[in-house]
């Protein structure tokens, strides 16, 4: 069991500086969040790719390579999901279908405050597109 660290005695960590996802095709993954999800893709290097995003940053990194970060097997997704927050989720929905792209659940507004369109990428790995609205008081059983 973790030893609890008593909250003084180490510097702080409080927020996210990156999200990476571990892909089985690099290329294929890039064309889907720059092409179909319209990410600025800034550069690939090493079998690593980063996009334009703000805090946190996204990035992409071929699963293969990634046994000497983890120090062993990386197991295949989809155990994740991303959330991108887009101003009108019915026209990415729209935009979407004309593309081709297979929608999973929604345009739906969800009683936490975003409407949103749910989707798989090449891996499998979720893709929310959220739009904040109003927050629903839950519904108590």
């Amino acid at each position: 069991m973790a030893r609890r660290i008593h909250p003084r005695s180490v510097t702080r960590v409080d927020r996210i500086g990156y999200v990476i996802l571990y892909v089985s095709d690099l290329d294929a993954s890039i064309a889907f969040y720059r092409d179909v999800l319209g990410l600025p893709h800034r550069f690939t290097d090493a079998g690593y790719a980063e996009f334009g995003t703000t805090a946190p940053r996204f990035a992409l990194y071929e699963r293969r390579r990634a046994e000497w970060l983890t120090g062993g097997p990386v197991a295949p997704g989809p155990a994740a999901e991303i959330v991108l927050l887009t101003d009108d989720v019915d026209a990415q929905a729209r935009r979407l279908g004309k593309l081709g792209v297979p929608i999973l659940t929604g345009p739906a507004d969800r009683p936490w405050g975003h409407r949103t369109v749910h989707l798989a990428d090449p891996d499998g790995f979720i893709v929310e597109l959220a739009q904040e609205i109003p927050r629903r008081r839950a519904r108590r059983p």
